[in-house]
């Protein structure tokens, strides 16, 4: 069962809905079934209510976020509550996020930032910002900083973190500040699950400061599903494997 954020805007629930056909294909014979917090149905109370009273015994919840913030924290393990006081017994276990939480950063989610930033095409780079939601979570800031490292590290460009709301700097800010600093060829890389307002201004933004490319969100590319499936395999408390 995926649990996805939620947006008004109708292109992030279908990114959603494509990520859940990946891993469908993916994995032959397993059901995976999407949910949203938030402004989309069905939610993930809804869902494993469903599923219980079909008779399935378990289910393994994976949260589509990047960070371990407030929706991690609180509002997943709250619906879980929920299903649990008002059906029939099921056993849930929720996964780690999809980001970097409290440990290194896996090795599919970094070919994936890769592989969208390529198909953007930005030819030779110099710099480059990885652009996020944004969160007031400082942990969760940290974690997005260790991803932009390795991001970084495995491309041998000095990169930057932005964020599309609730922290500075925006996504244009930091082009303009890596341009101003002497580098001349500024890429984007999507921090996103799904497309969606915040993206579209940091396209805006990071295009107006002259960013040479601005890559599309993950989706449903086959890293992502890949790092599902990771996250669904992996035994409670054990990280998968870590970049390099």
């Amino acid at each position: 069962m995926l649990v996805a954020h939620g947006s008004r805007d109708p292109r992030a629930a279908a990114a959603t809905r494509a990520l859940a056909r990946a891993v469908a294909a993916a994995r032959p014979g397993l059901p995976v079934l999407p949910s949203w917090l938030d402004h989309t149905e069905p939610g993930p109370t809804e869902v494993l209510r469903e599923l219980a009273t079909a008779g399935h015994p378990r289910a393994v919840l994976v949260p589509l976020l990047l960070t371990a913030a407030y929706h991690r924290r609180v509002d997943i393990p709250a619906a879980v509550a929920a299903a649990r006081e008002s059906g029939p017994p099921l056993a849930v276990r929720v996964t780690d996020v999809l980001g970097p939480a409290g440990g290194e950063v896996d090795d599919v989610l970094l070919a994936g930032l890769r592989r969208r930033l390529t198909e953007a095409r930005p030819g030779p780079i110099d710099a480059l910002v990885l652009a996020a939601a944004g969160t007031r979570d400082a942990a969760a800031r940290a974690s997005v900083g260790r991803a932009a490292a390795a991001l970084g590290s495995a491309l041998g460009v000095p990169t930057r973190v932005s964020y599309a709301s609730a922290a500075p700097p925006a996504a244009g800010v930091a082009v303009a500040r890596l341009r101003s600093r002497g580098a001349r060829r500024v890429a984007v890389s999507a921090y996103f699950l799904a497309p969606g307002l915040f993206h579209d201004a940091v396209l805006a933004t990071a295009r107006e400061a002259g960013a040479v490319a601005v890559a599309d969100p993950l989706t449903d590319a086959p890293e992502l599903a890949e790092l599902v499936l990771r996250r669904v395999d992996a035994e409670p408390g054990q990280r998968n494997a870590p970049a390099g």
